[in-house]
């Protein structure tokens, strides 16, 4: 179960060739797919010759080979972590029963909505992200991004195979619809509101590698321990390629921090309007990049009272992240979790049944991940013997879901009048003027070793590779 073969038409290592009805129908979807991909992947790229990264195994140890392909001829494929016939549900009602290999007809319509949603946030960022080969600020990051999309494009795979395996007609329809919604489409937009918003430079493509990567890190986590054995092993492989899009986050807003700091100490100044003459993204930029990213992502998490996410983990679809790391029943009748909510002009806690408060579980499990990362910036920014310090806002900033929804909650927790928080939101939100300025350095820079001025070079290049390897052939 481990290799995958290659000389099939969609590479696979789920034996597809044995089950004619399934492939076909997935051959059916292919074209459809291939149209969607020309019609809405990366803008321009459709003949350049690109060193991407191919699946060849599951296996940790070794699962992937580097070559040249032409993105429309990129192999997307199935492929599942290797069965454990032993695996077992391991929470909620069914916990101890062994993992299923077919829906329980009584929470089909659940999972059919766990894995749609999961599918339509694929396609969505390759729509959000398709403009941006137009502006690379070097072929190594030209490269990670096309690395990026055709990784999404397989993950869309992942869950359309799950569709048509196990749904039936719905889930050749639902299929169907994943390439019918597009982001940002006034008519038929993509299902979550944060892949609707736009992806319109390099800074909120790194921010968005990283952050909403990252809650793609945490979703795929929690659906890795479904009862559902085939999304668990789905979802496992994912994981493996996902890592890559979140190093691509970090990594790049790590560089552009470097690139400014050397600025900052070799003009001696910390004002950003002579750093924006320089040529570089001011630290207060960024910031206000981070925490509108930040607090867009974590809305992803939905509700902070779901009976939603408690029914998904009592029936065992979905777990809490690293579930069976956790000391405690994996039933939660009994326990408890604190949520914030609004009451009298202030903050508080309220302690509620955890089962309801999964999604929130789940957000702070995400946020913990993600201060880490924000701290590694920091340390670029000491290195540089500059007094300034990057810090993800408070959960409560800038909420649009939940009991949090239209709270004004500045960055550090505390609450005010509407007027007040407008009277400061051009301090803690990207205004229309960033946005024009970091878009005004957006000029594309594509020879080999070269690098836009407002962004450092990267400690080393891919796979082995020199910094100034030609990673994308233009022909």
């Amino acid at each position: 179960m481990s290799s995958i073969n290659y000389n099939d038409k969609i590479p696979n290592n789920v034996n597809l060739s044995e089950d004619r009805t399934l492939q076909r129908a997935l051959e059916h979807w292919q074209p459809n797919y291939r149209k969607w991909w020309n019609d809405m992947g990366p803008e321009g790229s459709q003949d350049f010759d690109v060193y991407l990264r191919t699946a060849t195994s599951v296996d940790p140890q070794g699962w992937a080979s580097f070559g040249y392909v032409k993105m429309p001829d990129y192999r997307w494929g199935i492929f599942l972590n290797p069965r454990d016939a032993e695996r077992q549900v391991n929470f909620g009602e069914h916990k101890g029963e062994k993992a299923w290999q077919d829906v329980p007809g009584e929470h089909r319509a659940n999972l059919r909505r766990i894995i749609v949603t999961q599918g339509d946030t694929e396609p969505a960022s390759v729509e959000q992200q398709r403009h941006l080969g137009l502006t690379a600020p070097s072929m190594y990051d030209l490269r990670n991004l096309f690395q990026v999309n055709v990784e999404e494009g397989r993950h869309l795979w992942a869950m359309v195979y799950l569709l048509h395996k196990h749904f039936g007609r719905d889930g050749r329809e639902e299929a169907e619809a994943l390439l019918e919604r597009n982001s940002g489409d006034e008519d038929n937009p993509r299902i979550l509101a944060a892949f609707n918003e736009k992806t319109p430079d390099w800074l909120s493509f790194y921010m968005f590698t990283y952050f909403t990567d990252r809650d793609g890190k945490f979703q795929l986590c929690a659906l890795a321990e479904s009862g559902f054995d085939p999304l668990a092993r789905t979802t496992k492989f994912m994981l493996t390629e996902e890592a890559h899009h979140m190093f691509v986050g970090e990594s790049g807003v790590s560089r552009v921090i470097q690139r400014t700091c050397e600025v900052m100490n070799q003009l001696k100044t910390d004002d950003p309007a002579r750093l924006r003459e320089a040529g570089v993204i001011d630290l207060e930029t960024i910031q206000r990049y981070l925490n509108f990213h930040f607090s867009v992502t974590i809305d992803l998490f939905g509700a902070d009272e779901s009976s939603n996410a408690a029914t998904f983990y009592n029936t065992g679809l979905k777990g809490r992240y690293e579930e069976t790391k956790r000391d405690d029943d994996h039933k939660l009748y009994d326990r408890t979790y604190n949520v914030l909510a609004v009451q009298d002009g202030r903050l508080v806690e309220r302690s509620v049944p955890m089962l309801n408060a999964l999604n929130e579980v789940l957000r702070d499990d995400y946020i913990k991940d993600s201060v880490g990362g924000v701290n590694r910036w920091n340390k670029v920014i000491e290195k540089a013997g500059i007094p300034f310090r990057l810090k993800t806002p408070h959960k409560a900033f800038n909420r649009s879901i939940g009991t949090l929804s239209g709270a004004f909650v500045s960055p550090e927790g505390v609450m005010m009048s509407e007027a007040e928080w407008v009277s400061h939101e051009r301090e803690w939100l990207p205004t229309n003027e960033d946005r024009a300025f970091v878009a005004s350095l957006m000029g594309r820079v594509v020879e080999p070793g070269k690098f836009a001025n407002w962004i450092a070079p990267p400690v080393m290049g891919i796979n082995r590779q020199p910094v100034d390897f030609e990673y994308v052939r233009f022909n």
